[in-house]
């Protein structure tokens, strides 16, 4: 599509880069999430995925150039993640253990990791290399790249066996594709690009809060005291991580 619309698509020596940006946003970001789900229950992989900002904002106060780490940024990721705490209450559970369960929230970390570095990485590839670069040309590549080496594995592990078409998994592909990952991913990294890390980070408080406003609006879920003051307790927080 990017190039029946005549979009200059990246050169070459920009390839090793995107594959890299690939690897680490889908491959372990994503891929990651996916795996720790498999044995942690979701409320507590919520909470393991909302310290990703800390991770952002740490990996890129260590960089050069990079964003320091004020005491009012930190309050606020802190408050924001005590929010989301809150938020998931109920559904955290932790009685689950062994290697497994172990195995599980340290993949959710290796996301929050992957996820961090990578997204320092394009960040400070989108305001040099890659400056002229198209948004939709780098979320693109991104995609291709983080998808193969996600099928790759995938294969390897023979879960091709376990794939099953019908239309309600259909409906939820084209909806992933459309909104996930033309919208959403592109979003993210035209975000990357033009505003500061610590910032960006705050799409992991933002989305629980607005799945819980979307289910009570479209699912008719109940909302309560808990939920309106977890909101509010995020809110806060990113407003304090906003001024600094």
């Amino acid at each position: 599509m990017l190039k029946v619309r005549g979009v200059r698509m990246p050169e070459p020596g920009s390839w090793p880069a995107l594959v890299i940006l690939g690897i680490l946003l889908l491959g372990f970001g994503n891929g990651g999430v996916v795996w720790a789900e498999q044995t942690v229950p979701s409320g507590l992989t919520a909470v393991l995925v909302a310290m990703s900002p800390f991770w952002m904002v740490g990996i890129d106060a260590l960089t050069a150039h990079g964003e320091p780490i004020t005491g009012r940024r930190a309050a606020g990721l802190i408050i924001g993640f005590c929010g989301i705490v809150l938020l998931v209450w109920p559904e955290i559970h932790v009685s689950a253990s062994g290697r497994a369960f172990l195995g599980g929230v340290m993949a959710a970390q290796l996301a929050c990791f992957g996820w961090a570095l990578g997204s320092t990485y394009s960040r400070r590839r989108g305001h040099t290399a890659a400056r002229d670069e198209s948004v939709l040309v780098t979320a693109a590549f991104e995609m291709l790249f983080g998808g193969l080496f996600l099928m790759t594995i995938g294969t390897m592990r023979g879960e091709a066996a376990w794939l099953t078409f019908n239309a309600r998994t259909a409906a939820a592909l084209v909806y992933l594709i459309v909104f996930g990952a033309i919208g959403g991913f592109t979003a993210y990294a035209y975000a990357l690009k033009h505003l500061p890390i610590a910032t960006v980070s705050l799409y992991a408080y933002v989305n629980p809060v607005i799945a819980v406003v979307l289910g009570t609006l479209i699912l008719k879920e109940a909302f309560n005291a808990r939920l309106g003051i977890a909101a509010a307790v995020v809110l806060i927080g990113m407003a304090l991580v906003r001024e600094t």
